[in-house]
């Protein structure tokens, strides 16, 4: 009888340490407060706390993939990752394969940014031909027609942090960051260094999406997501590095054009 239960603990124990690592895909063009990557791998962030929490709440270990951006999705299809945050359906309109979506959990606000203050919203087809600030293969649908016609000329960095440094540093006199990015930069900042939101490009809703294979726990990680944020945990991870919640509202220098 002992060796019998002794057996079957053996068996239980060995089928919880088995349990397959949830693989997610850190894009290396992320900066925080979304994430920091260090020796190639991230240790901080808005979106490394709430992959490490999900992991830990589903009973799996979280494994980490640093991808180039465009790699993503091929490493996604091939099997390599499971699950990818911080994206949109809109994003992926022709995504291929068998995917679930999370419910929304984030919204991106992307802004157009300047080292000057605007009284008013500016409008991006108001530009004369320049270049402006972009991160290497992000998609700008409400820039792409000023893209093709070359009113605008992208001046791509590897990163968004990247990106604002550079406009800090005059190479430019106008980029585009999302609100979370640019308040953490700013936070470095005196005041009156400060770089200004100068109109809002975009609002975009971005969640999760997860391979929908019978090898992973797929509807218990999404339970788990719907529970972090129907708790506020995901807000409450935002603000640790934002300085406030989604809930509260942002110290503006523009309104919605």
């Amino acid at each position: 009888m002992r060796l019998a239960l002794g057996a079957f603990l053996l068996v239980v124990m060995n089928g919880y340490a088995a349990e397959p690592a949830l693989r997610f895909s850190v894009p290396d063009s992320w900066a925080m407060p979304v994430v920091q990557i260090e020796r190639g791998r991230p240790n901080q962030g808005i979106l490394h706390d709430m992959m490490a929490s999900l992991a830990t709440q589903v009973g799996s270990p979280a494994e980490f993939h640093v991808l180039a951006r465009a790699r993503v999705q091929a490493a996604m299809d091939h099997g390599e990752i499971d699950i990818r945050c911080y994206a949109a359906q809109s994003w992926l309109p022709d995504q291929p394969g068998d995917y679930l979506w999370s419910v929304p959990l984030f919204v991106q606000r992307d802004l157009l940014v300047s080292r000057e203050r605007h009284a008013l919203p500016l409008m991006p087809k108001d530009l004369p031909t320049q270049p402006i600030g972009t991160v290497l293969s992000y998609t700008y649908p409400s820039l792409q027609p000023l893209f093709d016609s070359r009113q605008l000329v992208r001046d791509d960095a590897r990163n968004q942090e990247q990106v604002l440094q550079k406009l800090w540093a005059g190479r430019y006199r106008y980029a585009v960051s999302n609100q979370w990015t640019l308040d953490w930069f700013n936070q470095t900042l005196p005041p009156e260094q400060q770089l200004h939101g100068v109109a809002v490009l975009q609002e975009q809703a971005v969640g999760c999406v997860v391979r929908n294979d019978p090898a992973l726990p797929v509807q218990r990680v999404l339970r788990t997501l719907l529970r972090m944020k129907m708790s506020g945990e995901i807000d409450d991870i935002i603000g640790l590095y934002t300085g406030r919640r989604p809930t509260e509202s942002a110290p503006q220098s523009y309104e919605a054009p």
